[in-house]
């Protein structure tokens, strides 16, 4: 594009959500209704972790971070679209899109990293039982919780500094309900090219070898189990990496529906989007509380806790 045709911006137009005229209401409530139990929800887990002492233990350690870096994730998008829901005004600047920007790309990497680490644990639980306290001690976890947030953060930084060195138009509307990477390299003037080098590298890697983590500490894990088969031991390893299992699940196909396989951005990925990062925060906590005993067993004891304190 010639120079002249250029410009500076200093705010984005979010077209959000493909909401039908006079349902703003509803979908505002429900949406409303969504990020709270995410946030309760979540800080709920944390309170029972950190409350209970039989829960301090290396795997729920871990879920207490994740727990938080779902409300970190949820809080970077839904309160800015449940904003231009209600005002109907969605324009975001440019400084607050790029901000906006890096917060979803680290909050998302520190989750990725955490289910590695949380996949990691399950397997020197299950395959490696009698050295579980000696590998899985206190340094490592804090080791690998903080080398998670550091890596995120240096991750996130460097595709947004690859980012604001682009120029953009005067079409500056942004299909979508939030300021996601993709989106915003496509709505450049400027030569790209470099940026989806980086992204389909550094980042194709970066999430490959994740993913080939929690797949190689799976597999393993099946192997172990199928040697000697037995319905106890199945049972067993089933209530101890089911819960993992299923947040893995959701976390990659919904992800994996987003950026692997949408060619343009229609109605149908946005609303993959708001699976994205907005239901599968919501149930973490549910898959978490509703099929794991420990986490059952400190809720009623903190119900017990309040009744006895009121009495």
């Amino acid at each position: 594009m010639r120079p002249e045709n250029q410009s500076s911006v200093s705010q984005f137009l979010l077209l959000g959500l493909p909401i039908p005229p006079g349902q703003q209401g509803v979908f505002f409530t429900l949406f409303l209704g969504m990020y709270l139990t995410t946030v309760l929800g979540n800080l709920l887990i944390i309170l029972l972790i950190r409350l209970d002492s039989h829960l301090h233990t290396p795997m729920y350690f871990f879920l207490s971070h994740l727990a938080f870096t779902d409300v970190c994730f949820s809080s970077v998008t839904v309160p800015k679209m449940l904003t231009d829901i209600q005002t109907r005004q969605p324009s975001i600047p440019y400084v607050g899109c790029i901000s906006q920007l890096y917060f979803f790309i680290l909050f998302a990497s520190v989750n990725n990293f955490l289910l590695a680490g949380m996949a990691y644990d399950r397997y020197v639980a299950i395959c490696h039982p009698l050295r579980y306290t000696t590998i899985m001690r206190n340094g490592l976890c804090m080791f690998l919780v903080a080398g998670s947030y550091m890596a995120a953060c240096v991750h996130a930084l460097f595709h947004t500094l690859l980012l604001v060195r682009l120029s953009f138009s005067a079409h500056n509307i942004i299909t979508h309900f939030f300021c996601d990477l993709t989106v915003l390299l496509k709505l450049s003037c400027s030569e790209i090219s470099l940026n989806e080098l980086v992204l389909f590298t550094e980042g194709g890697m970066l999430y490959f070898l994740l993913l080939c983590v929690i797949l190689g500490s799976y597999i393993r894990i099946g192997t172990i189990i199928l040697r000697v088969p037995s319905t106890k031991r199945l049972f067993k390893a089933f209530s101890t990496c089911g819960s993992h299992l299923t947040v893995v699940s959701l976390y990659y196909g919904t992800a994996a529906g987003v950026y692997f396989f949408s060619s343009s951005w229609g109605s149908k990925d946005i609303i993959a989007s708001v699976m994205y990062t907005v239901l599968t925060p919501m149930l973490n906590p549910f898959i978490y509380s509703l099929r794991n005993r420990d986490i059952k067993q400190a809720l009623e004891m903190c119900v017990n806790r309040v009744k006895l304190f009121n009495w």
